[in-house]
């Protein structure tokens, strides 16, 4: 089969799109022809985390598309269902954090940037019947990571106020639907102007510029959750416009791994601070049953042919993007 296959050096210059074997379903496992794949930042990670030494490996972890095959004992699912795969692996029931087996889909296993893929039939759901394929392609990984943020650890409510700084990803534009659609007020961040707009198109109470001074502009405002994935760039900053007594929830660090902290000054703030990544099967469940009632759609930014795969990592790597990057295996 056709698939985006990194297999050396490191980084995306190992990345190519070639010929690799598809596999076929053991006992438990589906193979799944492929309709699309969102693309998240977590593809362009895993390249840099390996090297050529490494066997080649099919990224991708976001993925829907059609039940081709199934293996012995699979009772959920038959060949011809429309299927949606959550990319969580090993974590079944809600807790408090993953449990040490879990893993992520695409690495260290083969990924969803394929025409098929062979997956444990647990791991996949009935697609939400009113998404288009690559809707539905685009939603998982993402939209699971933003369910858990808002709702699991920052227990957001409708009577609050919400800051999301970089606004224009997939999880933060999920953030901002999510939040609109249970009645609280966002506030969004951003370099680019064109990424402003569209926040305010999509729900946005109020739209900041990245480089201005946050706590002038929010002087007026309580901000009683931030949600932070920007990293070391707006840690600090972030964290001066929550009101006393506030929660902060960070699940990214796209700009730096390490915060300088007043530690003083955090405590006396009486701040809550908590971590999220991703969500379990539960919680992905919930999350379809959410948008499901909330009529719920990805923003799509651009759909690729798998062919242009790698273009489309390269596109997301320049941080231009409003939404969700989507790869169409079909043509």
């Amino acid at each position: 089969m056709n698939a985006l296959i990194h297999h050396g050096p490191t980084g995306l210059r190992g990345v190519k799109y070639g010929k690799i074997d598809d596999g076929q379903p053991g006992k438990h496992e589906v193979k799944i022809k492929l309709k699309s794949a969102g693309i998240n930042h977590r593809d362009l990670f895993v390249p840099n985390r390996r090297t050529a030494e490494a066997q080649p490996l099919v990224l991708g972890s976001d993925g829907a598309g059609v039940v081709e095959e199934v293996g012995e004992e699979v009772t959920n699912v038959k060949v011809g269902d429309k299927v949606i795969i959550n990319p969580g692996i090993g974590w079944r029931n809600n807790s408090d954090a993953p449990p040490e087996e879990f893993e992520i889909l695409g690495f260290p296993d083969h990924g969803t940037f394929a025409e098929n893929i062979v997956i444990r039939a647990e791991n996949v759901v009935p697609k939400p019947s009113f998404l288009t394929w690559e809707e539905a392609g685009a939603l998982p990984l993402a939209a699971l990571t933003a369910y858990r943020v808002l709702f699991s650890r920052a227990n957001a409510k409708a009577d609050q106020t919400i800051f999301v700084p970089g606004i224009g990803s997939g999880v933060a534009t999920f953030l901002l639907q999510f939040a609109k659609a249970i009645g609280a007020r966002v506030i969004v961040t951003s370099r680019q102007e064109a990424k402003l707009q569209k926040a305010k198109e999509i729900g946005a109470d109020r739209v900041i510029h990245t480089n201005d001074n946050w706590e002038q502009q929010l002087a007026d405002e309580t901000i009683d959750i931030v949600i932070e994935s920007v990293g070391a760039a707006t840690f600090n900053r972030s964290l001066s416009v929550l009101r006393k007594g506030g929660t902060m929830v960070t699940f990214g660090a796209s700009a730096g791994d390490e915060v300088q902290l007043n530690i003083r000054s955090f405590f006396y703030g009486q701040y809550s601070l908590l971590g999220s990544t991703m969500g379990s099967h539960e919680e992905f469940l919930d999350m379809l049953n959410f948008i499901d009632k909330h009529e719920i759609k990805p923003i799509i930014d651009s759909v690729y042919p798998l062919s242009k795969a790698l273009e489309s990592l390269k596109y997301l790597d320049k941080g231009e993007q409003f939404g969700k990057i989507v790869l169409d295996p079909t043509i």
